[in-house]
């Protein structure tokens, strides 16, 4: 097999990318990247999307402040009442050199007054300056934290209710990036975007009026210089938010499969596969490390050159000031002043190329953020949808077809109907289509071609929350949460009472070991149960469907992990969960299925035989011959579909 590439191969690739802007182009479903670069006219019109959609994310972000405008106006007045007092601590500074230190009009007396004065005066200006900024970047981190909370919940509500496809499209390292690291940097735009660059402009333009003010010659020796490099630092800085882009993309990619090593542990160790997966791991990490560094060779590049623009202000003011000074064109005060105000004129222009490449991560940040919300919720509810009814008469599947891929369909023209209160059981190999239809019947798909119909009413009339609540599902691939006991069987009805509980616990023959668990219902089962055996969990699974007492029942072979006492036990119990209720069981061993209302044998998402047991055992036909087979072998197990 032919070894992954190095992180080095996979660096050069991304720098050749980067260089060719393949990774300016917008992603697409999270399809892989073109391995030729596009026409040029295609490219083009490629960037051109990618600008507009950025622009709406942008307008969208600021639909998100809306709410919080008086907080932002707020904030932009204690900005500026920072600014502005920042903006007097020059003329200070010129004042005590020129108008004290320097009069030699005043005795020393008065000298000394004036010192003491001007000095309170000046500590009093810095003290408060001081105090309405930490003002201001405590408002700041409220509004942060409003903004991040509100954006982070209805990302959150939004993935909850995405199509499934989406979902595992994204992963679990997707999903928990955007909800993490993404929506904690989306946040820094209202510092990066709106904030620091207005406040920026205002104090460079004060500081530019100064300035002239003060001596127009050194002003424009000191601003000569700002608009290159400016223009210099925007370019180098647009420059970057592709390789952030490109950075989130790899890190979601490693969370992604560090979910998947930890969730698969055991097949890992039982495989010998952690030395693989910490191969990738650190490849992967190794990665994004290199293309970190490509980043941030090209931020130095920047804040060299601003470091190299301030020394050389400095030299320049020193150098003109003093010739001036001597000419009698200028006061050592001015000087001062003026080097304290190219200070403040230099910085806002820094902040605002800075702001500019902090602005790049915010950015890519967002785009993925609004991507998801921008995706279109499953299955909204038509409008009047209605409320479905209380009690189940009948579920008839008319015509029904379902295709996961355009042109394969895995469910072909299946008509069926089940009464109310009825069993109907769906058997076949592996792939035959059997989860595929109990999940057309949760609504987690709808059908292609064709209709469900409920009580008469099409299933997709009805809001989807209330039919969701004539639903329970007990899988053979048990999930549990990690909670207590008690959490995971009052997981779907969460009003229920403690006698409730118990009793689900109890039809479910589970309450025998829970009651010698170390803290009984109130103990912790760790992440998916990990801490109990396959059939306690199985168990707690029936006692939640129990509980929530539904109209329709889906069983996923519920009872396939149990050891043969407790099969028995449950199956007894399993008698009155099943009374007056609609249940589709997916059944693996055919030997518990006998008493089904009605048996759907499947074969590639086609019905090929029907009937109850003794009809199709009499039929002589697939059914039998599984059947026979299994009472032959009884280890023998159909999977699922």
């Amino acid at each position: 097999m032919k070894p992954p590439p190095s992180s080095k191969q996979r660096y050069r690739s991304f720098v050749e990318d980067y260089r060719r802007g393949r990774i300016d182009a917008p992603e697409d479903g999270g399809e892989e990247e073109p391995l030729l670069a596009p026409p040029a006219g295609q490219a083009a019109e490629s960037r051109g999307l990618l600008r507009g959609r950025r622009r709406e994310y942008i307008r969208d972000y600021l639909r998100w402040l809306h709410p919080h405008r008086y907080a932002v106006v707020g904030l932009g007045v204690l900005a500026l009442a920072v600014a502005g007092l920042q903006m007097i601590e020059p003329l200070f500074i010129r004042f005590m050199i020129d108008r004290v230190l320097l009069n030699t009009d005043l005795d020393p007396a008065g000298r000394l007054t004036r010192l003491h004065l001007t000095g309170a005066l000046f500590v009093g200006v810095v003290i408060l300056s001081n105090i309405v900024g930490v003002i201001k970047d405590y408002r700041q981190r409220l509004l942060n934290a409003a903004v991040m909370l509100s954006l982070r919940r209805s990302l959150f509500d939004r993935l909850l209710h995405l199509p499934l496809p989406k979902l595992w499209e994204m992963k679990t390292g997707g999903i928990l990036s955007r909800l993490t690291g993404d929506v904690d940097t989306t946040t820094g735009l209202l510092q990066m975007a709106i904030v620091s660059p207005a406040i920026s402009v205002v104090r460079l333009v004060i500081a530019a009026i100064v300035l002239v003010n003060l001596n127009w010659r050194l002003a424009v020796t000191a601003l000569a210089v700002i608009p290159g490099i400016a223009l210099m630092s925007l370019i180098f800085s647009r420059r970057i938010r592709p390789i952030y882009r490109s950075l989130r993309k790899d890190a979601e990619q490693i969370d992604g499969r560090v979910g998947e090593t930890f969730s698969g542990i055991r097949v890992v160790r039982a495989f010998r596969g952690e030395a693989r997966e910490l191969l990738d791991y650190l490849l992967g990490r190794h990665t994004v490390l290199r293309k970190e560094l490509f980043a941030h060779r090209r931020e130095l590049v920047v804040w060299t050159s601003w470091n190299l623009l301030l020394g050389a202000v400095n030299v320049v003011i020193m150098w003109y000031g003093g010739y001036l000074n001597i000419a009698g064109r200028a006061s050592v005060g001015d000087i001062m002043a003026f080097q304290w105000y190219t200070f403040l004129l230099l910085n806002p222009v820094w902040q605002l190329v800075n702001s500019f490449s902090e602005l790049q991560r915010s950015l890519a940040a967002m785009e993925r953020v609004f991507e998801v919300l921008d995706l279109a919720p499953d299955k909204p509810d038509r409008p009047g949808a209605l409320t479905a009814p209380a009690v189940v008469e009948e579920i008839r599947f008319e015509q029904v077809e379902f295709e996961y891929r355009e042109g394969q369909p895995v469910v072909r023209d299946f008509t069926m109907t089940a009464r109310g209160g009825t069993v109907v059981a769906l058997v076949g190999r592996s792939g035959a289509g059997k989860t595929t239809v109990t999940d057309l019947v949760a609504r987690f798909h709808d059908p292609t071609r064709g209709r469900i119909l409920l009580n008469g009413t099409d299933i997709r009339d009805f809001t989807l929350r209330s039919y969701r609540d004539l639903l329970a599902i007990v899988q053979q691939d048990v999930f549990l949460f990690d909670g207590s006991v008690r959490d995971n069987i009052a997981y779907g009805r969460h009003d229920a009472t403690e006698a409730e509980v118990l009793d689900a616990a109890r039809r479910a023959n589970a309450i025998e070991f829970i009651e010698k668990l170390p803290e009984g219902f109130d103990t912790y089962i760790g992440e998916r149960g990990v801490k109990l055996s396959g059939g306690q969990c199985q168990r707690l699974a029936i006692a939640r469907a129990f509980l929530a007492s539904p109209q329709i029942l889906i069983l996923d072979e519920a009872t396939s992990n149990l050891d043969t006492e407790s099969e028995q036990l449950i199956q007894a119990s399993m008698a009155t969960l099943l009374a007056g209720r609609t249940t589709f069981v997916i059944a693996h061993r055919l030997s518990t299925i006998r008493r089904a209302d009605l048996i759907l044998l499947l074969e590639e998402g086609r019905v090929i035989e029907r009937g109850t047991h003794e009809q199709l055992m009499a039929a002589r036909g697939t059914y039998r011959e599984m059947v026979e087979r299994q009472m032959q072998s009884p280890d023998q197990r159909f999977g699922d579909a």
